[in-house]
């Protein structure tokens, strides 16, 4: 997928676009659903998949006291838009200059002149431009003047549900833990990424080595707690069962940044320092407390590790 990061970066031989904008938070069921529709337009249309997207949520320039924490990292968000075999991603900078854009300008400049648009998806609820001026059927009538149609995405709903697949609804799970429900509505496993830093080494002392990641920016963890997880190592390309901690590590009290920590399973030796590693959240095993002493600790973490063992065994045979 090749990435433009300005309009201008566009060349002029590349052809026309069918093109979804939104912010793409997530890259969730919802957002999976309108790819694929963007991707059969481009077919028929024998024209180039676009996504349109934005390099920070709108409401962190225009309302910050209203901005809900991300979902993914921009750079996640790109990978997975990557992932879906989109031909392009058009990242936009929303600054003061683009919220101030009119919706019009917007359309001919953006859309036509540089991306030279033959269909546009949005959502129903889509708007865009200075004041959100812009809307579906402000596309609709501009399509035959510029030569392009539009295509207006309805809300997708999980099986058995009657909640639309949204990024609040992500955020709301998350908040809680419930990463299994989370990864239903994402259609794929809840996950972070970062550098394996050293931290104070307590897990190594107590038998249960973890591999400390570096702090996450941009994204939202999970609720404190313990998971049965995965962590993938890039360096090596291997994937291994862990058990995860997020927290501050309470029955010592002297961790004041929330940190992702996950103990490898039956790899004590393991070293990680300085790898590129995601953490993918299965299950959430139980909540984060403080214990009466170490020997409780220990014998809560053996017990989780046996637990996460199973689970993921499970998942393995799945």
């Amino acid at each position: 997928m090749i990435i433009f990061r300005d309009p201008h970066e566009v060349p002029s031989d590349f052809g026309r676009s069918a093109v979804a904008i939104g912010k793409f938070d997530g890259v969730h069921a919802g957002h999976r659903a309108v790819i694929e529709r963007l991707k059969a337009d481009a077919a028929e249309s024998d024209a180039r998949s676009v996504a349109v997207t934005f390099d920070r949520n709108p409401l962190e320039l225009l309302r910050p006291e209203l901005c809900p924490e991300n979902v993914v990292t921009t750079q996640r968000k790109l990978e997975l838009l990557g992932e879906l075999g989109l031909d392009a991603t058009l990242m936009l900078t929303f600054d003061q200059a683009l919220a101030s854009r009119s919706a019009e300008d917007f359309v001919e400049e953006i859309l036509v002149g540089a991306l030279r648009v033959s269909t546009v998806l949005v959502g129903s609820d889509f708007r865009f431009g200075h004041r959100g001026a812009g809307t579906p059927d402000l596309l609709r009538e501009l399509g035959p003047k510029f030569d392009f149609t539009v295509d207006v995405v309805e809300d997708v709903f999980l099986d058995e549900s009657e909640r639309r697949v949204s990024s609040s609804w992500i955020r709301e799970l998350l908040v809680h833990g419930e990463v299994r429900a989370a990864s239903d509505v994402l259609e794929r496993p809840v996950d972070v990424r970062g550098v394996v830093v050293h931290g104070l080494k307590r897990g190594r002392e107590l038998g249960f080595p973890t591999a400390n990641l570096s702090e996450i920016v941009g994204a939202l963890v999970p609720a404190d707690g313990i998971y049965a997880g995965w962590l993938v190592d890039h360096d090596t390309g291997l994937r291994h069962p862990a058990a995860v901690s997020v927290g501050t590590n309470p029955t010592f009290d002297d961790v004041l940044v929330r940190q992702v920590e996950a103990h490898v399973l039956d790899e004590d030796s393991l070293d990680l320092y300085g790898h590129d590693v995601t953490v993918e959240f299965i299950e959430r095993l139980r909540g984060m407390v403080a214990f009466d002493g170490v020997e409780a600790l220990m014998e809560q973490m053996a017990a989780d590790v046996v637990a996460a063992r199973a689970l993921l065994t499970g998942e393995v045979r799945a």
